[in-house]
């Protein structure tokens, strides 16, 4: 049984520049990928410094390239489970993970990272999950730019997606809110209003497609339609923390959602085991799923070097 410095669940932008880190300090490192990217129906990366208007898949490409200089080894499957079999309550010793995966192999740690990211939740409505991530999207910034002075549709999960229609309403002056039943405030509806977005109160039961497949509208409840070249919505973001549970480490509460709690260098409440990335913040923003996996990543490495230096002076005796 192999025993690394860390084992990263995840090959996504956050773990892959947690490894990078981790990799340039000389530490030994397996990631573990399961191959399923959140952006993966995405064409392109917007807003992406130095990337921009590149596929993501390609980004993920080159960091599993750039990762071959150095000590770490990335393996294609899933983890099936984890276990932590040695710690001291007091901080003093180091933890050790016990990791298997998928394929029966078992890893030891002693370090974990959990950078699994999320999944989206999309609005059930009919055609809405066909167009995902071409016709319909969900960041005005990643993708807002590419549907400027277009049609636009905003369809609501919540009210407080009125702003996510004025957001839109700085690239294009054709911009159309769906409420979905959402009762705004009247200080949200006189903003929508006062800048010229439309409010659709009748609920929106189809997105429309051509016959090529490519978007043209949604349909509403008694059958008429909006043209529309660009759909907006907010997914419910579903974090994959089945491991980080399976660990006890600690949630709370946030957004209406139950989240893992992270300190600011990605430390859960076990010790030893940190999370990056999506899995911890439901943001959409590869920069930023970057930077958090960079940031976790040398707070691992200091927390090691730390460790390191009692072990050698226990050594000493």
């Amino acid at each position: 049984m192999a025993t690394w410095d860390v084992v990263i669940v995840g090959g996504g932008s956050a773990g892959l520049s947690a490894a990078l880190m981790l990799g340039r300090s000389r530490r030994g490192v397996l990631v573990v990928d399961g191959g399923r990217p959140r952006n993966a129906p995405a064409q392109h990366m917007h807003g992406v410094l130095g990337r921009d208007h590149t596929s993501p898949l390609d980004l993920l490409a080159a960091g599993r390239a750039e990762l071959t200089r150095y000590d770490v080894a990335i393996e294609s499957g899933e983890v099936a489970g984890a276990s932590l079999i040695e710690t001291d309550a007091s901080g003093d010793a180091g933890a050790l993970f016990e990791v298997e995966l998928d394929s029966g192999e078992r890893h030891l740690a002693r370090r974990l990272l959990v950078a699994t990211g999320l999944r989206d939740e999309l609005p059930d409505i009919p055609g809405l999950a066909d167009q995902w991530g071409r016709g319909v999207v969900l960041c005005p910034y990643c993708d807002g730019w590419e549907v400027r002075d277009r049609r636009i549709a905003v369809i609501a999960s919540s009210a407080a997606n009125a702003h996510q229609a004025q957001l839109m309403r700085q690239l294009s002056a054709d911009v159309v809110f769906c409420t979905q039943g959402a009762v705004l405030t009247p200080s949200a509806r006189a903003g929508l209003d006062a800048r010229g977005i439309a409010v659709e109160d009748r609920s929106v039961t189809e997105v429309l497609a051509d016959e090529s497949g490519r978007l043209r509208g949604i349909r509403l409840e008694d059958g008429s339609q909006w043209e529309a070249d660009a759909v907006f919505v907010a997914p419910r973001a579903v974090p994959h923390d089945d491991l980080l549970r399976q660990l006890r480490a600690r949630s709370m509460r946030q957004g209406g959602a139950d989240q893992v709690l992270v300190d600011e260098d990605g430390r859960t409440s076990v010790r030893g085991l940190y999370a990056a990335g999506n899995v911890v913040g439901p943001r959409s923003s590869v920069p930023w799923a970057m930077s958090s996996g960079s940031l976790t990543g040398a707070a691992i490495n200091a927390d090691l070097v730390d460790e390191d230096v009692r072990n050698a002076l226990d050594a000493r005796g």
